[in-house]
């Protein structure tokens, strides 16, 4: 299980996007809370403390305890947009959970061991990531902040696919209930392919076809 990780938040009554703008020049990020079948509020945060958390993969993929007012509850953040060129978060979209209920989020993947592993120290071998984030589905309860697969025995032409991951308690990965062709890989090692240079004589055999093809001087001139 992940650990818990608290946010705090006010409401707010004023919305459009003329307030929005008062907001972020105040310091705060606006938002909105929804689901689990209670109505939609709008929220503010900090935008320093939300700065600080978004600068760690749990602030994205765990269940966060999100305080309102002295009362606290379980979310999501679910989406956010963030400036294009300055380190400000514009807006986020919050999910409130039911414990009860099986969720499907995305988590980050962790590859461990990869330059002890034998392709690591292999020359002429080069590891992929194919997937650095993969979909899981468990209870609150249970989501873990990230997935690890350990690279360690990874040998040229070996292929780590979704099936092989460890995954916790309770924890499951839809897309192996689609069929086998869901089961892609995750990582892999395969040889480099360097084009050999040309030989030296190689080279000298061609250097007098290029001057056949050089017109003539004449000899008078």
């Amino acid at each position: 299980m992940a650990s818990k990780h608290k946010i705090t938040a006010a409401r707010r009554t004023d919305a459009g996007k003329g307030a929005s703008r008062r907001l972020r020049r105040a310091g705060k990020v606006p938002a909105v809370i929804y689901g689990n079948n209670i109505p939609p509020v709008n929220l503010e945060l900090d935008h320093e403390e939300v700065l600080l958390a978004s600068r760690h993969e749990w602030f994205f993929s765990s269940v966060l305890d999100l305080e309102v007012e002295g009362q606290t509850q379980p979310v999501l953040i679910r989406d956010w947009q963030v400036h294009p060129y300055k380190q400000q978060m514009l807006h986020m979209d919050i999910f409130r959970i039911d414990e009860n209920a099986q969720l499907r989020v995305t988590v980050p993947i962790h590859f461990l061991n990869q330059d002890t592993s034998p392709a690591g120290k292999a020359s002429g071998v080069a590891i992929s990531h194919n997937l650095t984030e993969v979909e899981v589905a468990c209870l609150p309860k249970d989501l873990p902040e990230h997935l690890e697969v350990d690279l360690g025995a990874l040998e040229l032409g070996d292929l780590i696919h979704l099936s092989d991951i460890k995954l916790p308690a309770g924890v499951e990965l839809p897309a192996l209930k689609l069929g086998e062709e869901h089961n892609i890989a995750v990582a892999g090692a395969h040889a480099i392919k360097v084009e050999a240079e040309p030989e030296a004589e190689e080279v000298a055999a061609a250097e007098p076809a290029a001057d056949a093809g050089e017109a003539p001087k004449d000899a008078d001139k």
